[in-house]
C-alpha cells in the first residue's frame, strides 16, 4: 500500500503516515473517547465509587427541572454583552495602533500582554481591584469622584457586570491584533479611490474599513460566543460556589459542581451533553447568517 503512492519514497510514505497518526491518536484518546465515554455516563447514575446504574434519559428530564440550570444558562448569555462590547473597543484600539508613529510597536505589546497572562492570576488580580473595601476601583472612584463603590463581587447586581469588565481587560488585546492584521491587509488603492470621490473619513470606514473586515467580526464573534460558553476558571476564583444567589455560575461551572464536588458524573455529562449541542446549534446558526452579511474581496 505504501508504495503505491506514486512520486514517494516507501521510507517518506512511512514518516508521512507516522506524522499523521500522531494527531489523530491525540483525538482518538484524548477527544473520541472522552466523548464516547461522556455519553454512557449521561444515561447512567455514577458517583465515581461504585458500579454506573443505568437510568435511561431520568438525568436529561431532571436537567429540564432543574431551576440552577436556567439560572446558570441565563448568566452565560448575559455575559455574551462583552463580545460586542469587546468587539467595538478592539477596532478602535486597533485603529489607534495602525498609526505610523514611532514606538508604536511597544504600545500593541502592552496591550496583548494581558492575552498572554494566566487567567488563575488575572482572577485574582481582579478580585484585588474590584474588593469592596480595599479594592483599587473602588479606591479610585471615591478618591476621583467621592463615590461610594458597590460590593462588586458580593451583588448579584454587578458580579456580572464585574466579570464582562474582566474579560473586555483581558480579551480586547487579542482581538486588537486580528483586526490590526486586517487593517494593514485592506488596500491604500481602496482608500484613494474614496478620496476621489469626496469621501470622509467616516465614509470611508462605513463602506471600505467595516465590510472589509468582516470575516474577522465573524470570527470573533464565533470564537467570542463558544469560549463564553466554556467560561470556567475565572468564575471558579472570583465567584466562590457560583456568586451570590448563584447570580455568576455558568454553564460549565455547574457542570464542574455536580461532577467534581456533588459526584453526580450522570447528570453533569448530560448537562454537558446540552451545552454541546447549545453551541453547535449556535455556531451553525452564525454560519448560515454569515452569508448575508460577510464581504468577500
Amino acid at each position: 500500500m505504501t508504495n503505491k503512492i506514486p512520486g514517494f519514497r516507501r521510507k517518506e510514505i512511512l514518516w508521512a503516515y507516522g506524522f499523521v497518526a500522531v494527531p489523530l491518536l491525540g483525538f482518538l484518546i484524548f477527544g473520541l473517547a472522552p466523548l464516547i465515554a461522556s455519553a454512557v455516563l449521561s444515561v447512567t447514575e455514577w458517583d465515581m465509587v461504585s458500579s454506573p446504574k443505568f437510568v435511561g434519559l431520568a438525568n436529561y428530564v431532571d436537567l429540564f427541572k432543574d431551576e440552577k440550570v436556567f439560572k446558570s444558562l441565563f448568566n452565560t448569555v448575559f455575559m455574551l454583552i462583552g463580545i460586542p462590547l469587546g468587539m467595538v473597543l478592539s477596532l478602535l484600539l486597533a485603529i489607534l495602533m495602525n498609526q505610523k508613529i514611532k514606538g508604536i510597536s511597544v504600545f500593541r505589546t502592552i496591550y496583548y500582554i494581558p492575552v498572554i497572562s494566566p487567567i488563575i492570576a488575572v482572577s485574582l488580580l481582579w478580585q484585588w481591584i474590584l474588593n469592596q473595601d480595599y479594592g483599587l476601583l473602588n479606591q479610585l472612584l471615591w478618591n476621583s469622584f467621592h463615590i461610594t463603590g458597590p460590593n462588586w463581587l458580593g451583588d448579584p447586581l454587578w458580579i456580572k457586570p464585574s466579570l464582562i469588565l474582566m474579560g473586555l481587560w483581558g480579551g480586547i488585546g487579542g482581538n486588537m491584533v486580528l483586526y490590526l492584521a486586517g487593517l494593514q491587509s485592506i488596500p491604500r488603492s481602496y482608500y484613494e479611490a474614496a478620496e476621489v470621490d469626496g469621501a470622509n473619513g467616516f465614509q470611508k470606514f462605513v463602506h471600505i474599513t467595516f465590510p472589509l473586515l468582516s470575516n474577522i467580526h465573524f470570527y470573533i464573534v464565533v470564537m467570542g460566543v463558544i469560549g463564553t460558553f466554556q467560561a470556567f476558571s475565572q468564575i471558579y476564583v472570583m465567584a466562590a460556589d457560583g456568586g451570590p444567589e448563584f447570580s455568576a455560575a455558568t454553564v460549565v461551572f455547574y457542570i464542574y459542581q455536580h461532577a467534581f464536588e456533588y459526584f453526580n458524573m450522570g447528570y453533569a455529562s448530560s448537562l454537558a451533553w446540552v451545552l454541546g449541542i447549545i453551541i453547535f446549534i449556535l455556531t451553525l446558526l452564525q454560519f448560515r447568517l454569515s452569508k448575508r452579511w460577510i464581504y468577500n474581496d
